[in-house]
């Protein structure tokens, strides 16, 4: 068990999972504090650094492309405060980070985690129901129905319309986009057989955000409307009439078969070692969680 704790919040990793509990430190952003604790699957990661600056530092955690629907809704676009994967560490506790770090990659060599994307979702996405009130409406998603209701700010041609409800069946599409500079944010829906090239400002399927506090909330509600649609990888992939998958053959694994695995395991990493594909930092490391785990 590796945990390091600090004011922007506790990270722990027990060799299957890291638990990620955001801080009460009044710098901890809206929605972190609001998407509560995280619980990221080992094999939904790439990698994990630690970038170290005079007096704080902070974990970064680099995930698969395609495994968390927050991050593929946002497209990157989640500022600091905000983020989920990144934690600020004092320079103190730059020993204990180096070791957090050094337990989650040796496990990801270990269990040979590939670095590549994923045809499905490996975090659940936030839970519902929920609404957000932010910019010129409120947007609201009960796993099945958004809700779209305007406030006193929307522009008049888009509020004439009255508030929209939108059935997910007929999503194909979500994306929010923070402010930046001169330039609004916004929440949007992409409707089938609805395509429309309007402003934010005026598209009844979309929510303008001006970049004030709550915005990173409307996060939210796009990472749940993700992660119910269809996965990317899988919406753009062939789907062949006659093709069945294969079933693995049923097998049942003894405490002998896990210790002859492990061997196998530390064979192939010495062979790695001596070909040069695993440096002597990485070989040890790896050699220290497999003989951990016997």
């Amino acid at each position: 068990m590796a945990e390091i704790i600090q004011k922007d919040g506790t990270w722990a990793f027990d060799g299957d999972a890291l638990r990620l509990t955001p801080g009460r430190d009044r710098n901890v952003g809206l929605l972190r504090r609001e998407l509560g604790e995280l619980v990221v699957p080992l094999g939904a990661l790439a990698g994990i650094s630690l970038e170290q600056g005079k007096k704080s530092g902070r974990l970064r955690l680099r995930l698969r492309e395609g495994a968390d629907p927050l991050l593929h809704a946002t497209g990157g676009r989640l500022t600091e405060p905000h983020d989920p994967y990144q934690l600020i560490v004092e320079s103190d506790r730059y020993g204990v980070a180096e070791y957090f770090v050094d337990e989650v990659r040796g496990a990801l060599l270990l269990d040979q985690v590939p670095a590549g994307p994923v045809d499905a979702y490996l975090l659940p996405g936030p839970p519902v129901p929920l609404s957000v009130s932010a910019g010129d409406g409120t947007a609201g998603f009960d796993g099945e129905r958004i809700r779209l209701e305007w406030n006193w700010k929307t522009e008049d041609a888009k509020a004439a319309a009255g508030p929209r409800t939108l059935a997910l069946t007929d999503i194909t599409g979500v994306e929010w986009h923070p402010a930046a500079g001169l330039e609004n944010g916004h929440l949007r829906f992409t409707v089938r057989d609805a395509p429309t090239k309007a402003p934010p400002k005026y598209d009844p399927h979309a929510v303008e955000l001006w970049g004030f506090k709550k915005d990173p909330l409307m996060a939210l509600v796009a990472a749940a409307v993700q992660a119910r649609l269809p996965h990317p990888a899988r919406a753009a992939a062939p789907h062949p009439v006659d093709a069945r998958p294969e079933l693995p053959a049923p097998s049942v694994a003894t405490a002998e078969d896990d210790h002859d695995a492990l061997l196998r395991r530390l064979r192939e990493l010495g062979e790695l070692h001596r070909a040069g594909v695993l440096t002597d930092e990485e070989f040890a490391l790896a050699k220290q969680a497999v003989l951990k785990r016997m």
